[in-house]
């Protein structure tokens, strides 16, 4: 068995280890140590990464109790290795997991509420929890948790048996009887975990809960700690002082200033709308009647006064085909008959302008490919 160095001390970032073995597996080779301080994957927290002498460490995973360690170069059987982690990574893991137990901790202590799901990736983390929370619960939930990093308090981590492990009230997943690992925040969360932690709660830092939704009953939110949490501060402090500028105003008044932009612009777009379909209008009234089919190219109509357009026109003739774009980019097109079956007729139709689409029998729309003097041409020509 590797003597698991992580779980004596979860700050060792360096130590030296034996090999006891290397085989060649697919991308690189596989490692066993005598003693590790790399944890491999479990409880939600990432392998940690690091070297071994001059091998890479890229992932660790136990399998059949052994623990393996993949790397990308081979090394001696019997010959002892210096070994680093790359301790920025891990510390900022154990900032993360630590403060999530903070947080699962006040979650079900204040709300009885499980943590169902836990997954710990490279933007975020995210908790999933078997009952719904309220923002405003959440942020009372953030406050506590925060004071318990103030607190400073002492993580009590051990291996409880027998009658004391059967008495023993804690947090779990699964229904474990043996080899139980308990990290206990005193009054805030007892629990059973095998991931490396921090020593004490004023390690985690800062803890911030970014979003929350339902999510199978309950509710999910994605959340950061420590030095992750204050580099995500840091980016929304930039944005909001970005948008300020762009914008005129104070930070604190982005929002209603955000608001009034979107009002605005919301009136603008129906202003325009209301402008396409009296230019559709206008422009139908300009063409004058025919017996055979009337061709129309557009870049700035949008597609419900396209439409309207075809409608106007499909009373002046035989078939009426609007086209909205340029022939560097294609076209959009709407075509439309009141005589003839468009559907029976989409193939020849977009065979004729480099085009795809389908529709009803009485309007086609979709997507043409030739330049428009080709389409022109090709329309003034064509005869159902």
């Amino acid at each position: 068995m590797t003597e698991k160095l992580y779980y004596l001390d979860s700050h060792l970032r360096e130590f030296t280890a034996v090999v006891r073995s290397c085989e060649e597996q697919k991308g690189g080779w596989a490692v066993t140590l005598d003693r590790t301080a790399f944890f491999p994957e479990g409880g939600g927290q990432p392998a940690d990464t690091g070297t071994i002498g001059d091998a890479r460490v890229l992932d660790v995973h136990e399998k059949n109790g052994r623990i393996l360690h993949s790397v990308d170069r081979p090394l001696t059987a019997g010959e002892s290795y210096p070994c680093a982690l790359d301790w920025e990574q891990r510390l900022r893991r154990m900032q993360n997991h630590s403060g999530e137990h903070v947080v699962s901790g006040l979650i079900y202590r204040e709300h009885g509420f499980d943590n169902v799901g836990f997954h710990m990736g490279a933007d975020c983390m995210t908790m999933d929890y078997s009952g719904e929370l309220s923002w405003e619960e959440l942020m009372r939930i953030e406050q506590l948790a925060n004071e318990t990093v103030r607190a400073d308090l002492p993580l009590h981590i051990w291996f409880p048996e027998g009658e004391e492990l059967a008495r023993l009230i804690y947090r779990s997943k699964l229904d474990l009887t043996e080899n139980v690992r308990i990290v206990e925040i005193p009054g805030v969360d007892r629990c059973a975990c095998c991931a490396p932690h921090v020593d004490r709660t004023g390690e985690v830092g800062l803890i911030k809960i970014l979003t929350a939704e339902r999510h199978r009953g309950g509710v999910r939110i994605t959340a950061l700690c420590g030095m992750d949490a204050v580099e995500e501060a840091r980016r929304r402090q930039e944005s909001v002082t970005a948008i300020s500028g762009l914008l005129s105003v104070k930070r604190d008044q982005v929002v209603p200033a955000v608001e009034r932009q979107l009002e605005q612009q919301a009136r603008q777009k129906e202003r325009v709308a209301q402008l396409g379909l009296e230019l559709a209008r206008l422009r139908a009234e300009s063409m004058a009647p025919t017996e055979g089919n009337l061709a129309v190219f557009d870049s700035v109509l949008d597609e419900p006064a396209l439409r309207e357009l075809v409608n106007l026109l499909m009373d002046k003739c035989a078939v009426a085909a609007a086209f909205s774009g340029s022939d560097s980019e294609g076209w959009r097109y709407i075509i439309g008959s009141r005589t003839v079956d468009l559907r029976a007729k989409a193939r020849a139709l977009n065979a004729g302008i480099g085009g795809r689409g389908g529709g009803s029998p009485e309007m086609i729309q979709g997507r043409a490919g030739f330049d428009a003097e080709t389409i022109r041409v090709f329309l003034r020509d064509w005869r159902p």
